[in-house]
C-alpha cells in the first residue's frame, strides 16, 4: 500500500515550496520511487522540482470527451495518455491533473482517469499531493484513503482561519485522513507563542514552523528550483525537521 501526504493551503502560503520539499525529503531518505501529484488548477510543482511538463490529464480529459481514434477504446486512449503524462526524474515521478477547458460533464473521464490512477499509485510507496484549498482532486486521487493531510499556513490570524476552513471541509467531504496536521511557513522569530494559541482555539494541530528566508524567496524569484537548496538552508533544515518527526515511524 502507498502512502498517501496531500499538502493543502490558500493561495501564498508555500505549501508547494513546501510539497516539492517533501519529495525531496523522502527520495533523499531512499523512500522510493515517490509520485509527486500536481492536483492544483494553478499547476507548478513542476517548477519546484525543476522539471518540464508536455501534457497534463486535464488535456486528455478534453481529448476523450472530443472522441478517440477509430479502432481505439476509450480505456486504452486513457491508458495511453496517463502514461505520457508522467514526467520521470531521478527517485521519483511527476504527473500533473490540470483542469478541465471547456464545458459539460467529465463524470465518464472522470471515472477512467481514477480507475488507471489507481494502478499508477500502486507503483509507489510515497505519494505527495500538491492540492489547492478546494480538497475534491484528493476525494477523486486516493479513493477517500489519505494518511496524511498537511494544512500550510502563513503566520497570521487569517491564515489560520483559512486553515481551520480546510480541514472542516475533508471532513464535509466525509475523506478518510489518518492524520491532519498544520505547518506554518514564513513565520518570524518570536511568532510561535501567540500562532501556537490561535491554532489551539482553532482546533488545529501544529506540527511545526518553517521560518522566512531569503535565499528561498530569491530561488522562486528568480524561477530556480528550491528543491536545489541545500541542506544548510534554514527553510529547509526546519522543513526536514518536521518531516523527521511526524515521518520518522511512517
Amino acid at each position: 500500500m502507498s502512502y498517501s501526504i496531500a499538502l493543502a493551503g490558500k493561495g501564498g502560503t508555500g505549501k508547494t515550496t513546501l510539497a516539492g520539499l517533501a519529495v525531496k525529503y523522502l527520495v533523499e531518505k531512499g523512500k522510493r520511487p515517490v509520485l509527486a501529484v500536481d492536483a492544483d488548477s494553478n499547476a507548478n510543482l513542476n517548477e519546484v522540482l525543476g522539471l518540464e511538463v508536455s501534457t497534463t490529464l486535464g488535456q486528455a480529459r478534453e481529448e476523450m470527451k472530443k472522441g478517440v481514434s477509430a479502432g481505439m477504446t476509450k480505456d486504452v486512449f486513457m491508458e495511453m495518455r496517463l502514461q505520457e503524462a508522467v514526467v520521470e526524474a531521478e527517485g521519483f515521478d511527476l504527473i500533473v491533473m490540470g483542469r478541465p477547458e471547456g464545458a459539460g460533464c467529465y463524470c465518464a473521464a472522470n471515472t477512467l482517469l481514477t480507475q488507471y490512477l489507481d494502478r499508477l499509485i500502486d507503483n509507489y510507496p510515497y505519494i505527495v499531493m500538491d492540492n489547492e484549498a478546494g480538497m475534491e482532486h484528493i476525494s477523486r486521487l486516493t479513493t477517500n484513503n489519505i494518511d496524511m493531510l498537511l494544512v500550510v499556513s502563513d503566520p497570521t490570524r487569517r491564515g489560520l482561519q483559512a486553515a481551520a476552513r480546510i480541514v472542516e471541509l475533508t471532513e464535509e467531504l466525509n475523506l478518510s485522513i489518518r492524520k491532519k496536521l498544520t505547518i506554518v511557513n514564513q513565520a518570524r522569530d518570536g511568532q510561535e507563542p501567540a500562532i501556537l494559541q490561535s491554532a489551539a482555539a482553532l482546533g488545529l494541530r501544529v506540527a511545526g514552523f518553517v521560518p522566512e528566508d531569503e535565499e528561498l524567496a530569491e530561488f522562486d524569484l528568480q524561477g530556480r528550483p528550491t528543491t536545489l537548496l541545500g541542506p544548510h538552508n534554514r527553510a529547509v533544515s526546519a522543513a526536514y525537521r518536521i518531516f523527521d518527526e511526524i515521518l520518522e515511524k511512517e
